[in-house]
């Protein structure tokens, strides 16, 4: 899986290419700021890291799952993730409640408006 394909990233991150290419220009000066100038240099493009990180957050991945669809270890793609999650400040997915959820409560509470006892 690759940035270079517009199909994943208008499909993974809801950007079409445009807003995706102009994310990337804004991250850019933030995502080198904070990697340190020794060690290993990262092994994806930023572009790809970014994409790691919003199929990660959006389709509920674990990260050795997303690691292995980028071909990275792991270990390597929870570094990606710890350092460019909070960049994009991406809050967790939101779920609708169904009508039909239904609350579960312990037996022995009683209802917060029953006032028989």
């Amino acid at each position: 899986m690759s940035s270079t394909q517009t199909a994943w990233v208008e499909i993974l991150t809801g950007l079409d290419p445009d807003e995706f290419e102009e994310l990337l220009r804004t991250l850019q000066p933030y995502a080198e700021a904070d990697t340190p100038r020794v060690g290993r240099r990262w092994t994806l493009s930023l572009a790809d890291r970014v994409l790691l990180v919003s199929l990660y957050r959006r389709a509920n991945l674990t990260v050795r799952e997303a690691g292995t669809l980028f071909g990275i270890s792991k270990s390597a793609a929870d570094r990606i993730v710890g350092h460019l999650e909070p960049l994009l400040h991406m809050p967790p997915p939101r779920y609708r409640r169904s009508r039909l959820t239904v609350r579960l409560e312990p037996a022995d509470s009683a209802a917060p408006n029953d006032h028989r006892q």
